[in-house]
């Protein structure tokens, strides 16, 4: 098993140093979790802090072995206490986690959940109906405001942009805008038609996208491929892109090699980051 870039203790000492000094700071958690602090709080988006999926599938002929070490345990990082928002993408395990997400609400009361509105009834049959009253629920091209942050909701195709029957996108990406900062946390997408004319409304500062690529024998839905992640955070016009989802699962994962060869051939800035490495922003 890789380790990470730094795990628990390290980690934490350098999140409570940045929520002390009010930094501005973002960090890698694994596969498509990210923590950015600013202004003494927190804003968590899609973590995944567990190895819930590894033995549920460990019996199965689609084992889900896990290849770098757990950054932090949920409860750990949740003993910050200044948590105001997380977010769920869509209802996969990876991205909503009940073993991660609820140790996590446990330790933060006033933390609110963002979810794909569609997703409502799946979210409280996963994680109780006690969470009810925290839940934020948007769709594509809606906002919620939690306390300074501003938070945007587009549409993500994984595979494709599914709906419910009210017309309510199952799979979002989010636009966060907070003191200063506009960040994109695509979730898990490919490229549709109407993403890229979307997101080129705002001025994007750092775009967080999938890299694994989509490749049917794994029997997965996939996302963008490095090249693909490249010339999307080109397209908008990202200031940095990062990429994520990789190097969790060893049947699903990717180099971030083909990623760095697009950047630079396209004259993208870029950020790699290992598992648990943070960045001043």
């Amino acid at each position: 098993m890789k380790a990470a870039f730094q795990t628990s203790e390290q980690l934490l000492k350098e999140v409570r140093q940045a929520l002390t000094n009010s930094e501005r700071k973002l960090w890698w958690l694994g596969q498509s979790g990210f923590l950015l602090v600013q202004s003494g709080r927190a804003l968590l988006l899609d973590p995944y802090l567990s190895d819930s999926l590894t033995r549920k599938y460990a019996e199965t002929d689609k084992p889900h072995v896990r290849m770098t070490k757990l950054v932090v345990e949920p409860a750990k990082l949740g003993e910050i206490g200044v948590i105001d928002v997380i977010t769920s993408s869509h209802g996969h395990t990876d991205h909503l986690d009940a073993e991660t997400l609820l140790p996590l609400l446990a330790a933060n009361p006033h933390a609110r959940l963002v979810i794909p509105a569609a997703n409502r009834d799946f979210v409280l049959q996963r994680l109780g109906t006690l969470i009810a009253s925290r839940l934020v629920e948007l769709d594509d091209g809606t906002s919620g405001q939690v306390g300074s942050m501003e938070i945007q909701g587009v549409a993500s195709a994984h595979p494709t942009v599914e709906r419910d029957d009210k017309g309510r996108c199952r799979f979002l990406g989010y636009v966060v805008q907070w003191d200063g900062l506009t960040l994109y946390h695509s979730g898990d997408t490919l490229l549709h038609e109407s993403l890229i004319p979307f997101l080129q409304r705002f001025r994007i500062d750092i775009a967080l996208l999938p890299i694994n690529g989509d490749k049917p024998e794994r029997r997965v839905a996939g996302n963008l491929n490095g090249r693909e992640a490249a010339q999307l955070a080109k397209a908008v016009g990202a200031k940095t892109v990062i990429p994520c989802h990789y190097d969790l699962f060893e049947f699903n994962t990717a180099s971030p090699d083909l990623f760095i060869a697009e950047c630079v051939r396209v004259q993208q800035a870029f950020r790699i980051l290992g598992n648990g490495e943070g960045l001043e922003l």
